[in-house]
This record gives structure tokens, C-alpha cells and sequence, in this order.
């Protein structure tokens, strides 16, 4: 029984490597991905490989848009989104942790930026929730800066699993009507992107009131 466990997670690190590997040398694309993937759908381990393999490249600050695409293509919104929600979460707390050894030319990088700024100013849960759900907003600086400020862990991971949660199901949602239509203009359609950048908006404006009415 032991021996079978460790044959299974063997397979599944070795499946971590090879994807990881793959995607970083661009031979792989996101359809053959998702034809890959299609094989092992209905195997309860894919899930888990799924959220492993976005946490590490976001612990690297890599890319992991592509795992977006393979989520939608197999799961129901839902479950795509906490897939997606969770390998963002995980690999946003080991980036936190990660940022602690960053080199002084990526910290000053990371310092330099804009979402850095913000956080410094304001270093609170809605602040971290309006950052996730801002679309195309670099998971990486908000992992780093995070960590280099040390903002509250739990406000961190709660932010990033609720924020990327919500943005995850609105793209997928998005993703799967386009498939299923078969207009990729769905995916350009403003309307759909406008309630995340208004609730965003709105959650930085009432930090914004907040801290100016502060005593």
C-alpha cells in the first residue's frame, strides 16, 4: 500500500517537471495542453497536479495563464475556479515566502513598481482583493511586494483565493460561451471585464475614504 502511495506521487512530481519544463521551453501550447489533459480528466489526481503546477510557477513569478485555458476546457466554472483560485492562493503565500530571498536587483524592481506603492500605503485585505480582481494585474509584484512588506499572511491568502476565485469563474464563464458560440469576440467584449474593474474601483475609492477620514 505504502509502496503504491509513493509510485503515485513519484508519477504526479514527475508530471509537475515535465509540464513545467515543457511549458517554460515553449514546445508545449495551451491546446496541446488541454489535449493532454483531456486523457486524465476524469483521474481525481489531476486536480491536485493542476495546483501544484500553477503554484510553482508562480512561486518563480512564471506565467500560469495557461492552466486558465485547460481549467475551462475541462470542469464546470465552479470547479475550474477553485482550481485555479487555490494554485493562486498556494503560490501566492510561496512566493510571499520566497520574496525573503530575492535578489537586491529583483527587490528593487519589485520595490519600484506601482503595486508596491499601494501596498505600502495600504496594507489591508480590501486593498489585496482589489488587486486580484483587477484583470491582467501581475500576480507576481502582488506576490512579492506582499512578502517583502509582510502583510498579514491571512489577509494575503484569503484576498488571493477569494479575488482569483471571482476573476477565474468570470474568465471561464467568458471562455466557455465564446467555445461554445464559436465567436472568439466574446472574449474582447468589454461588458464582461466591466464589473471586476468597477468593484475593484470601488474597493481602492473606499479605502481611499477610509484612511483620509482616519483620525
Amino acid at each position: 500500500m505504502i509502496r503504491k502511495y509513493r509510485n503515485k506521487i513519484f508519477v504526479l512530481l514527475v508530471l509537475i517537471a515535465l509540464g513545467i519544463g515543457l511549458q517554460l521551453s515553449g514546445l508545449i501550447k495551451p491546446e496541446q495542453l488541454i489535449s493532454v489533459a483531456r486523457v486524465y480528466a476524469d483521474q481525481w489526481w489531476l486536480m491536485i497536479l493542476l495546483v501544484l503546477m500553477q503554484m510553482l510557477l508562480f512561486t518563480f513569478a512564471l506565467a500560469g495563464s495557461s492552466f486558465l485555458w485547460v481549467a475551462a476546457a475541462l470542469y464546470s466554472p465552479l470547479l475550474a475556479s477553485l482550481i485555479l483560485a487555490a494554485g493562486a492562493a498556494s503560490g501566492g503565500i510561496t512566493a510571499y515566502f520566497f520574496s525573503q530571498r530575492l535578489t537586491e536587483d529583483w527587490i528593487a524592481k519589485v520595490e519600484s513598481s506601482r503595486v508596491y506603492s499601494v501596498l505600502h500605503k495600504n496594507d489591508n485585505f480590501f486593498t489585496l482583493l482589489a488587486l486580484r480582481l483587477m484583470p491582467a494585474f501581475p500576480h507576481a509584484i502582488i506576490n512579492y511586494s506582499a512578502g517583502i512588506l509582510k502583510v498579514n499572511t491571512t489577509a494575503f491568502v484569503v484576498a488571493s483565493f477569494i479575488g482569483v476565485g471571482i476573476k477565474s469563474y468570470v474568465f471561464v464563464t467568458m471562455i466557455q460561451q465564446a467555445a461554445s458560440s464559436g465567436s472568439v469576440y466574446d472574449l474582447l467584449d468589454p461588458l464582461v471585464l466591466a464589473p471586476l474593474i468597477l468593484v475593484s474601483a470601488g474597493l481602492f475609492a473606499g479605502v481611499l475614504i477610509f484612511n483620509r477620514n482616519k483620525p
